[in-house]
């Protein structure tokens, strides 16, 4: 944390709990008869109300997107690169809201809370949730708001698969949607590396059939294992050789399996570290959502088809050396959207990062990203006058 908070920062921040007590009825057949998301908000909502900027997020993410929650935070938010006075998505124009979906571990119901009907923590017996439950649930969040149409809604990685299907769900209520780094659907390639990570996490023997916390166990092997994983697949060849090479954590092999190359070292850091901050039924729910999504598949998997309901423009945003998510599935998208003659715009960024890309600051994606959300502002003040 600075000494000081930065100009361009919305500074301290404090979450804010919503409850809903209509029953949602999720994709799965089971029911929610209650629920709580977990929000933050930055900027002001213009008295049109039509100034309001939803921030989906990916995998492990949360509704902590931006500025601190105290002085002795080590680091801001995780898209405080991308919002602030100033920044791509300006808090001097927008309001901007960020949430914990449901199903996450940062204060949403999910599989950590307790049960309202059985008085027990959730655990496993929490319902499979999809994009599509994400989406409606994010929709009442917008009436508890006031905000009847979303100027944008942004999101990367799996944040933009809930941008994309906010298109298709409820097209009149935003105007342009941003996609980046992103799909229509997973691979067979993505599939299987999300079912490595489950596996990981299901053979731990502490995971105790998803009742580790009533049982006061953890599965921080499993779990770290899993984020493992899927953190190599989110960093490119290129990254991972240009930050790591072929370095020795010492001097000589050591000559057993223990961390012998930087490399090694950096992973086992990345497992331990997130195998103590989230919640292993979640990460199961999360890597679900996205083998399920494929809005194409109730079209005869004719995307252009799926899409056809949308009104919003659309910004699409990909990385040359992002493979999990990789250009060709965001020109699928823009093909598709072209195809159901919607207004959208493609930009393929040269970054050597991989999938992490979309959460970095790199200038000509940052500019890009400005510049379109430069146009939705003017917008919001035309319409406003």
């Amino acid at each position: 944390m600075p000494e000081t908070i930065p100009a361009d920062s919305v500074g301290l921040v404090e979450p804010k709990t919503v409850h809903f007590d209509q029953p949602l009825q999720l994709s799965c057949g089971q029911t929610l008869n209650e629920y709580d998301l977990v929000i933050e908000t930055y900027g002001e909502l213009n008295a049109e109300k039509n100034n309001g900027i939803l921030i989906c997020h990916a995998l492990s993410g949360h509704h902590h997107a931006a500025g601190y929650h105290s002085m002795e935070d080590r680091k801001p938010g995780w898209w405080d690169n991308f919002i602030g006075p100033g920044k791509p998505l300006d808090t001097n124009h927008f309001f901007i809201v960020s949430l914990n979906n449901l199903g996450g571990c940062h204060g949403s119901t999910g599989p950590t809370s307790i049960n309202p009907e059985t008085g027990r923590l959730y655990g496993s017996a929490f319902p499979i949730i999809t994009v599509e439950d994400w989406v409606e649930s994010q929709a009442r969040l917008a009436n508890d708001l006031g905000i009847e149409q979303w100027a944008a809604v942004v999101g990367g990685s799996l944040g933009g698969m809930q941008a994309l299907y906010w298109s298709m769900a409820h097209p009149e209520r935003l105007r342009h949607a941003v996609v980046i780094a992103s799909a229509s659907k997973l691979s067979a390639q993505n599939i299987a590396f999300n079912e490595v990570a489950r596996q990981a996490i299901l053979s731990d023997e502490n995971f105790r059939d998803g009742q580790y916390l009533e049982e006061g166990t953890l599965p921080k092997s499993g779990l770290g294992l899993a984020r493992m994983v899927g953190h190599i697949t989110y960093l490119s060849d290129d990254a991972m050789g240009q930050k790591f090479g072929r370095e020795l954590k010492n001097e000589e092999f050591s000559f057993d399996y223990g961390v012998q190359f930087q490399v090694e070292s950096y992973l086992r850091y990345q497992g331990e570290n997130f195998s103590g901050s989230f919640d292993a039924n979640t990460y199961l729910l999360m890597t679900r959502a996205l083998d399920y999504f494929d809005p194409a598949r109730k079209f005869n998997d004719d995307l252009s088809q799926a899409l056809s309901p949308a009104k919003a423009q659309f910004l699409l945003v990909s990385f040359t050396t992002d493979w999990r998510f990789s250009p060709e599935r965001s020109r699928e998208i823009t093909d598709a959207l072209l195809e159901a003659g919607k207004q959208v715009s493609y930009m393929e960024v040269n970054a050597p990062q991989g999938h992490d890309a979309f959460l970095m600051n790199i200038p000509r994606y940052v500019n890009a990203v400005a510049g379109y959300m430069k146009r939705v502002a003017d917008e919001c003040k035309e319409a406003a006058v």
